[in-house]
């Protein structure tokens, strides 16, 4: 399935102007796209994730849920399934900079998008760290900027379990997030 897009062309002033009706949308280097609802699996591993990230995080951070905008250039507004940034930085509106962890949970008819176009955005933006959690599988895929590319800091499935170290310390285990 293929969810509708307006465009290329556009900027965020053409995002902000989108009307309150209900719909979820991104704004991907120029093309406002709609966001179906996530799955149930989707967001059962979700919750988990978050309440993982929210139990390990240090003082003076706080995790996000989407639906929450997060601006990383003019083109490109869009809003990750859970985020980890300073308690100081979020205007009530929306991110006006890159958050310390970006996380995305795949869903069929974004998987190209989570894989490649908002990887490459997220690298672009300067997104210390990156994860990606497939709940087909499951598994979490986690990559870190290292002299402004990402690079692989953990592939993990199943029963794996994983310590991240950056944004700071959480263990996790695939599996665990079906809890």
């Amino acid at each position: 399935m293929t969810t509708p897009t307006l465009g290329p062309g556009h900027t965020r002033d053409d995002y902000y102007a989108l009307p309150d009706d209900g719909l979820r949308y991104e704004l991907l280097e120029g093309e406002i796209t709609v966001v179906p609802a996530p799955s149930y699996d989707h967001q059962r591993m979700s919750a988990e994730l978050h309440m993982a990230l929210h139990a390990a995080r240090p003082e003076g951070l706080v995790v996000l849920a989407a639906p929450f905008d997060v601006e990383l250039e003019v083109t490109s507004v869009v809003q990750p399934d859970l985020m980890v940034v300073g308690r100081h930085v979020p205007e009530q509106r929306g991110l006006m900079e890159p958050p310390l962890l970006v996380v995305e949970i795949l869903s069929p008819s974004g998987r190209g998008r989570d894989q490649v176009r908002k990887k490459r955005l997220y690298e672009r933006a300067g997104v210390p760290s990156y994860w990606i959690v497939d709940p087909e599988v499951p598994s979490l895929t986690a990559w870190e900027l290292r002299d402004g590319r990402y690079e692989v800091a953990a592939l993990v499935s199943g029963d794996e379990e994983w310590i991240a170290r950056a944004p700071y310390a959480v263990r996790i285990v695939p599996a665990e997030l079906y809890a």
